[in-house]
């Protein structure tokens, strides 16, 4: 019930646990992984920071300043697109306060997160004196490791999937691991496995598999991708603020398509369109126009010196 398979590279995992107990208490690996990805975010930060002459304190103290309002972000931010999850009737006060504070089974979205980052850094930067441009450059590569980690947090979970595919990416489960959430029917019914999913059931180990995109691997491979651009590039950066937003252009284009093969989308109500692929359309229009612009200007300066 707990095995994830890869049939399409012949790859068994067997046993994969969704947490560890430890003295009575319930861990789970999504909350080590995501605090596993601030740590190298922060390490990975101070790094460039002292190669190039940064203060190395502020970046502790920017993640001083980030972790509680990027958790809160990013959890508020699912919160609000999956309102009826959270907000469901005959709920009390007391349930629905801590459905919606407990995130130890995921519920938080990456996008809630950066948008509280860039909040937090638009105060923190005014508050401390400092270049956001030379800020987000030295902070691109660890958000996007952190980012790239983070994923295997879904991974855990068994959640951010794509939909039914045969494809050699795909990525099996048992329908087992679901149990508690019902009959296949109640499965289909609640959005945790689409009709396609159910209707295309594979066997395995006498058991029911659904079969799917392993999105969450998707995003972490391209997250690796930019990542190593990133680093190969940043010696020839041009201007300020280009490898940040290098950052917002590659990752809001992996996102697009990523987004449009996921089964669980968080969606904006009443245009049934998904929130996070529209939000990261937007940043590459924007992030588009801004490399460009910027560029243009660093031509225009390079001209005028000669």
């Amino acid at each position: 019930m707990y095995d994830i398979r890869f049939p399409g590279f012949g790859i068994t995992l067997n046993n994969v646990k969704d947490g560890i107990t430890l003295f009575g208490v319930d861990i789970k690996f999504y909350g080590i992984v995501i605090t596993i990805g601030f740590m190298v975010a922060y390490f990975m930060s101070v790094s460039y920071a002292k190669k190039t002459g940064q203060d190395e304190e502020l970046y502790l103290d920017f993640l001083l300043w980030l972790v509680i309002p990027a958790i809160a972000g990013a959890r508020l931010y699912y919160v609000i697109f999956s309102w009826d999850e959270y907000f469901g009737k005959g709920k009390g006060f007391g349930e629905t306060l801590l459905d919606i504070i407990n995130i130890r089974n995921g519920g938080l979205a990456i996008y809630g997160g950066i948008i509280a980052g860039v909040i937090v850094a638009i105060f923190f930067v005014k508050k401390k004196k400092a270049n956001i441009w030379v800020m987000a450059d030295t902070i691109a590569p660890g958000l996007l490791a952190a980012q790239a980690i983070g994923r295997f947090g879904n991974f855990f979970n068994r959640e951010a999937f794509g939909e039914y595919t045969d494809s050699i990416f795909r990525m099996c489960i048992p329908v087992d691991y679901y149990v508690n959430e019902g009959s296949l029917y109640s499965l289909v019914n609640s959005g945790v496995i689409t009709e396609k999913m159910a209707n295309n059931l594979v066997e395995y180990d006498a058991m029911s598999w659904i079969s799917v995109h392993p999105t969450f691997l998707y995003e972490a491979l391209w997250n690796v991708m930019i990542l190593v651009f990133i680093l190969i590039y940043r010696k020839h950066k041009k201007f300020d603020g280009e490898l940040g937003l290098i950052y917002v252009w590659g990752y809001g284009l992996g996102r697009v398509w990523i987004e449009g093969l996921r089964s669980d989308s968080l969606m904006i109500a009443g245009i049934n369109m998904k929130a996070s692929q529209l939000l990261a359309a937007v940043c590459v229009l924007v992030a588009s126009i801004i490399l460009v612009k910027k560029r243009l200007d660093y031509g225009k300066n390079i001209s005028e010196k000669k």
